[in-house]
């Protein structure tokens, strides 16, 4: 996919809006803090690194409001708008964690306000450029992964449309289709909002890998027959233990492909990890609006009155994930200490 997921003009943050494909594609401009929120809690941009660096543009757009005014006073609209942002939506950790990097941007002493713009600016593009490249490095750990002719199941929507570019789990099929390897996808649709009918199977149409789109209820059988290598799946968030806060629907995969002896496999950013969180029981999940369960496309499905939970995620076990693909190398079981020595070796090399 050529077109950006988002892109910053210098005054805007232009996002796909991503609730009107694969129909339109339409360019939703936003202008103001307030703007970047509702684009986040209405789904106009998702996936979890795409929202973290939305809400960063969202902080700048806040300081570049602030004006012509003291440099506290900027860090001050920037503090604001930081905690605004988190309330967006609560479960993938991108959000809180790009937003803190830039009130951290903010708080060095001493420039004026035009300099300190200037630092946000380059703290929120330096979180763009992060993605790219980690996802790129990721697609080549996770290739390594994939044997040629390998069928993938996947689930929502971990492609260029969730991050900045080239993909989490779509990056791994991506970067294994360009290493020459002949890879297949069986995309769930993935209900209730159809993230994998309406967004992977276009991408993965775009990109001239071979997709075939089920209904969610039909993977147990297509493992069961056999046709699939293995599960590849993005994340929202991943505890300190590695259990995987990602789209609901995702932990009926990993029971199936534990059962089903299919290998179950994760690609997450480093940034998706939170160390702060001990296990996936500490992590909130979203309870999005009954509308998206009792109806789609303005066509109500359910009948008035029906009782309604939508959960937007659930969290599958760390016993469940076969391998967790970062964009410093391929974690395994154990999977807490895994991540923690990946995270130990980047810091390290940041130094």
């Amino acid at each position: 996919m050529r077109l950006p997921t988002l892109k910053w003009t210098g005054d805007a943050l232009e996002l796909i809006d991503q609730t009107l494909l694969p129909g339109e594609l339409v360019i939703e401009r936003c202008e103001k803090v307030e703007e970047v929120h509702e684009a986040i809690r209405r789904l106009v941009v998702r996936g979890a690194p795409a929202i973290g660096v939305a809400a960063a543009y969202g902080v700048l757009l806040a300081a570049r409001a602030a004006g012509n005014v003291s440099p506290e006073e900027v860090r001050n609209h920037v503090a604001r708008a930081a905690d605004y942002l988190e309330t967006a939506r609560p479960t993938a950790v991108n959000l809180s964690w790009a937003v803190r990097r830039m009130v951290r941007a903010a708080e060095e002493k001493g420039p004026s306000a035009q300099e300190l713009y200037g630092r946000l600016a380059r703290e929120a593009e330096a979180i763009a450029d992060e993605d790219r490249h980690a996802n790129r490095r990721m697609g080549k750990f996770g290739a390594a992964l994939l044997r040629d002719g390998a069928t993938v199941l996947t689930h929502c929507n971990a492609g260029a449309l969730a991050t900045v570019d080239y993909g989490t789990a779509l990056g791994v099929v991506y970067a294994a289709a360009e290493e020459g390897k002949n890879i297949s996808v069986y995309v769930d649709e993935t209900r209730p909002l159809l993230q994998g009918a309406r967004l992977t199977a276009w991408e993965l149409m775009q990109a001239g890998v071979p997709a075939t789109l089920i209904c969610d209820d039909a993977a147990a059988t297509v493992m069961a027959q056999g046709r699939v290598d293995c599960v590849l799946v993005g994340a929202d968030r991943v505890a300190a233990n590695g259990d995987v806060a990602n789209k609901i629907g995702t932990l009926n995969l990993a029971i199936l492909a534990r059962h089903f002896l299919v290998p179950f496999y994760v690609a997450a950013p480093l940034s998706s990890v939170d160390f702060d969180t001990a296990s996936g029981a500490d992590v909130p999940v979203e309870e999005r609006t009954y509308e998206e369960v009792t109806g789609f496309g303005g066509v109500r499905t359910a009948p008035p009155g029906v009782g309604v939970s939508n959960p937007a995620f659930d969290v599958t076990p760390a016993r469940l994930v076969d391998a967790i693909i970062t964009e410093a190398g391929v974690a395994k079981p154990p999977l807490g200490p895994a991540l923690a020595a990946l995270k130990d070796e980047t810091d390290r090399s940041a130094v």
